[in-house]
C-alpha cells in the first residue's frame, strides 16, 4: 500500500450504531449518512434517516463532496418476495478536491469491511441515485 494513501479510522461509536441498524426490525427504507473529519482523519456520523427514499436522499448530499452510505431498502422482487439487502453506497460527485477523493477511497474499504457489508456500489454522479438505478445494482445479486 501506497505510503502516501491516508486511510481513516472508523469512529466507534458509529461502529456500533451500523452493527445496530444492520439488525433493525423496522421495513422501511433508512439511511446512515457519512463523512470523514479531516482533522481527525476518522469516518463520523452525518445524519440518520428513517423512511426516506433514494430520491429524497439524494436531496441530502452534498454536491461537491464526497460521502459514505448505508441504505437500507425494502426491496421487492419480480416473483412478489420482499427482502430488505444493506447497500454501501460511495458518493464522489466530479469536482471534489482530490485529496478529498483520496482521502474516501483510501478508507472505502476499511468501513465496508468494519460494517460487515457485501452490496457496495459507487457513483460519480449524484443524479444516479435513483430507485431504478438501485435495482439495476441489486439485480447483480439475484
Amino acid at each position: 500500500m501506497s505510503s502516501s494513501l491516508v486511510v481513516c479510522e472508523v469512529d466507534e461509536s458509529l461502529k456500533e450504531k451500523l452493527k445496530k441498524f444492520r439488525f433493525r426490525k423496522e421495513t422501511n427504507n433508512a439511511a446512515i449518512l457519512m463523512k470523514i473529519d479531516m482533522k481527525k482523519q476518522l469516518v463520523i456520523l452525518e445524519e440518520e434517516y428513517e423512511d426516506i427514499s433514494m430520491e429524497e436522499l439524494r436531496n441530502e448530499l452534498p454536491e461537491r463532496q464526497p460521502r459514505f452510505i448505508v441504505y437500507s431498502y425494502k426491496y421487492v422482487h419480480a416473483d412478489g418476495r420482499v427482502s430488505y439487502p444493506l447497500c454501501f453506497i460511495f458518493s464522489s460527485p466530479m469536482g471534489c478536491k482530490p485529496e478529498q477523493q483520496m482521502m474516501y477511497a483510501g478508507s472505502k474499504n476499511r468501513l465496508v469491511q468494519s460494517a460487515d457489508l457485501t452490496k457496495v456500489f459507487e457513483t460519480r454522479n449524484v443524479d444516479d441515485l435513483t430507485e431504478e438505478w438501485l435495482k439495476n445494482q441489486l439485480a447483480f445479486f439475484r
